[in-house]
């Protein structure tokens, strides 16, 4: 188990920037080898993958966020960050971090490949 919780939403009007949080609890796993994701769902719909970090360092995003969204890893707090920043009201949602083992290459945002999972953060972006 790697228990995560997320924090840092809140609401914030159109071109704002808010940075989230996600602590993860120490475990048997070693933190530094984890890939490590932001997820997102608004109401009605799908959770989508919003961005990821690889153990290797290496990072992938969804299209409308790269450029705007930033993450980053601080391995000794075990603790991952999600800065965002020119919001839109389309980035509303409850927001979850996730991790899995990785493979030492890289990662993706399809969360069938996520194991552990925290307990979202609401974002509200007002227009």
């Amino acid at each position: 188990q790697v228990p995560l919780a997320e924090s840092g939403g809140g609401s914030v009007q159109a071109g704002g920037s808010l940075r989230l949080s996600c602590l993860a609890s120490a475990s048997g796993l070693t933190y530094s080898t984890l890939d490590m994701a932001w997820f997102r769902q608004a109401p009605g719909k799908e959770r989508e993958g919003v961005g990821c970090l690889a153990s290797s360092g290496r990072a992938n995003w969804q299209d409308s966020v790269k450029g705007r969204f930033t993450i980053s890893k601080d391995n000794a707090q075990r603790t991952l960050y999600l800065q965002m920043n020119s919001l839109e009201p389309e980035d509303t949602a409850m927001y979850y971090c996730a991790a899995r083992v990785g493979d030492g290459w890289n990662c993706g945002i399809d969360s069938r490949q996520y194991n552990y999972w925290g307990r979202g953060t609401q974002v509200t972006v007002s227009s």
